[in-house]
């Protein structure tokens, strides 16, 4: 670090350890300090990657897995609300999306991440954030300053490289793991944010970003992809978001499923609703795929289940 960041991080290392915090039957509000320990980690390892802060569900994974580590039990781990406050500090910013204000607290994950288009810190804190020492010293203020009891197992548990978010990532794809503590909740409406996210990016994955019916397969250099996850029985029937109850489709074919229109039978194979009528002369016709076989994903673990399209024959296939 050049000698001219010196008053700059000597600045945030007190604002850092003065963290306003609200009261609890518990004592303090640990939530902000858990918030920006939660950035960090993800900076460190390379899963934020600029001054723009999203809700994602890595952020909100780790956030709620970190929480669990460092609170004392008893205050609920409400993600949105340090991801508001923090702005009072003076060095966080939130950027709606057009149309939008954020201007009063969000209890609801999904809502602040519909509204919200990143959050960002002061050029200065940022730019200290992606320098080693600065950010090491930062880290450590956060746990001496609130965390000193817990700060020896926290770093015991980070040290080691496992992770909540990696063994749900690995539950989510049928793969077996040993359970990581601390578990979350599975009713927990962030928690099902964090789930529900997961599925999205990891369909796509195991089918190599190549929608199974049609084998349109169109990414982009920053890992963007047209082909969607869907799930076979909806997660509101089912509650199941492993990736075996979802395959990876284009958007019209994704449609076509959720509607009825296509169906996908006991051998993989595509079937196609005779209430369809549709132009066999179009270059874009669902019946062109009729009898045609699935792609499989990558891995026989990942492959979808068979009861699962049973039942969307028997429930949602227009016969």
């Amino acid at each position: 670090m050049t000698p001219p960041d010196a008053p700059r991080l000597a600045h945030y290392v007190r604002q850092f350890s003065r963290l306003k915090q609200g009261g609890t039957k518990y004592g303090k509000a640990p939530h902000k300090p858990v918030l920006l320990l939660t950035i960090i980690e993800l900076l460190e390892k390379g899963i934020i990657t600029d001054n723009r802060v999203g809700v994602t569900p890595e952020l909100v994974a780790t956030f709620k897995e970190n929480f669990a580590l460092l609170a004392e039990a008893g205050p609920n781990d409400d993600f949105t609300q340090p991801f508001f406050y923090l702005k009072n500090e003076g060095f966080w910013f939130l950027q709606p999306k057009p149309g939008y204000q954020i201007d009063v607290y969000i209890r609801s994950v999904n809502t602040l991440s519909e509204r919200l288009d990143y959050a960002h810190f002061a050029n200065d804190l940022y730019a200290l954030l992606t320098d080693t020492y600065p950010r090491l010293l930062l880290r450590n203020t956060l746990l001496d300053t609130y965390f000193p009891a817990r700060k020896a197992e926290f770093l015991r548990i980070k040290n080691a490289g496992r992770s909540y978010l990696g063994d749900l990532e690995t539950y989510l794809l049928n793969e077996p793991t040993g359970t990581y503590q601390p578990a979350l909740t599975a009713d927990d409406e962030e928690t099902r944010f964090v789930r529900g996210g997961l599925f999205k990016r990891l369909v796509p994955q195991v089918y190599d970003f190549t929608c199974a019916i049609s084998g349109m397969r169109v990414i982009t250099t920053g890992g963007t992809s047209l082909v969607e996850a869907c799930h076979i029985v909806p997660i509101s029937v089912s509650g199941n978001d492993h990736v075996s109850n979802g395959i990876a489709l284009c958007p019209t074919l994704h449609t076509a499923f959720d509607r009825g229109m296509i169906g996908i039978d006991a051998q993989y194979r595509v079937l196609i609703s005779p209430a369809l009528t549709d132009n066999p002369a179009s270059p874009y016709n669902l019946h062109q795929f009729a009898g045609q076989s699935l792609r499989p994903p990558l891995g026989k673990q990942h492959y979808p289940n068979r009861e699962a399209f049973e039942w969307h024959l028997r429930e949602k296939f227009r016969r």
